[in-house]
C-alpha cells in the first residue's frame, strides 16, 4: 500500500446514503451485495465522498488498483485487499476498469441477531476503526476470502436469495474471517516491533559491552 495519494475533493456537506447514490435509511435486516464494477461503472469509476449511517460496509478488492479515502486517511492499494468501513466514516474511492471485487453493506443486527456471541465480538473488533486489510496474493487466506465473497454474491443474486438464510451465514463467516485476519496482523506488528527493539539492544550491547 502506498501512502500519499492525491486528495479527494472536499465538500462542505457530506451526503449520507444507504447505497451510494440512493436515499439514506435502511431496514434492520438489510444485507446487500454487489460487484464493484456494477456501481462504479455508472460513475466513471469514481465514488465521491459520502457516508453511511447505521450501516457497516466491507469492500473486497479481489484484483486491480484502488485509491481509497477513509476520513482524513488517503491511500492507494491493490487487491487482494479488504476495506473495512464503520458507520459514519466518510469515504470515497477511485477505481480502474481492471478493478474487480464485491461490496458488502449490512445492518449489524442482520448479522448478529440470533447468532453466537462470538460473532458480535468479532464484529465489534473488526469495525472498531476504519482499516485496510491487505492479503498475500495467491495465499490460502486470500483464496478463502475470495471464495466466501463469490459464494455470497451468488447466493444473494439467486432467485430465492431474499428468503434464504445462506447469505447471512456467509456474511457472518466473512466478518469472522476478517476479524481473525485483523488480529493476526496486529499480533505480527507487535511482534515485529519487539524484534526490532531487541535487535537495537543487541547492537548497543556489542558496541558498549566493555563499559
Amino acid at each position: 500500500i502506498v501512502a500519499g495519494m492525491a486528495r479527494f475533493a472536499r465538500k462542505s456537506t457530506i451526503p449520507a446514503f444507504a447505497l451510494y447514490g440512493e436515499a439514506a435509511g435502511a431496514a434492520a435486516d438489510m444485507l446487500h451485495v454487489e460487484s464493484i464494477q456494477s456501481r462504479s461503472r455508472l460513475y466513471r469509476w469514481e465514488i465521491d465522498v459520502h457516508t453511511h449511517q447505521a450501516l457497516h460496509q466491507v469492500l473486497w478488492i479481489a484484483a486491480g488498483p484502488a485509491e481509497i479515502a477513509l476520513d482524513e486517511r488517503r491511500e492507494a492499494g491493490r487487491g487482494p485487499l479488504a476495506v473495512v468501513i464503520p458507520p459514519g466514516v466518510v469515504h470515497a474511492f477511485r477505481f480502474s476498469r481492471e478493478t474487480d471485487g464485491e461490496v458488502l453493506t449490512f445492518n449489524p443486527r442482520a448479522v448478529i441477531e440470533g447468532d453466537v456471541p462470538a460473532t458480535g465480538e468479532a464484529l465489534r473488533e473488526l469495525f472498531a476503526a476504519p482499516r485496510l486489510l491487505p492479503f498475500e496474493g495467491g495465499g490460502v487466506v486470500a483464496r478463502r476470502m475470495a471464495t466466501l465473497f463469490a459464494d455470497l454474491a451468488e447466493e444473494f443474486a439467486a432467485p430465492d436469495g431474499a428468503g434464504s438464510p445462506v447469505p447471512l451465514w456467509l456474511a457472518r463467516a466473512i466478518v469472522w474471517r476478517l476479524a481473525q485476519h485483523c488480529a493476526r496482523q496486529a499480533r505480527g506488528a507487535r511482534s515485529g516491533a519487539q524484534r526490532a527493539l531487541f535487535t537495537r539492544f543487541l547492537v548497543l550491547v556489542e558496541a558498549h559491552h566493555r563499559q
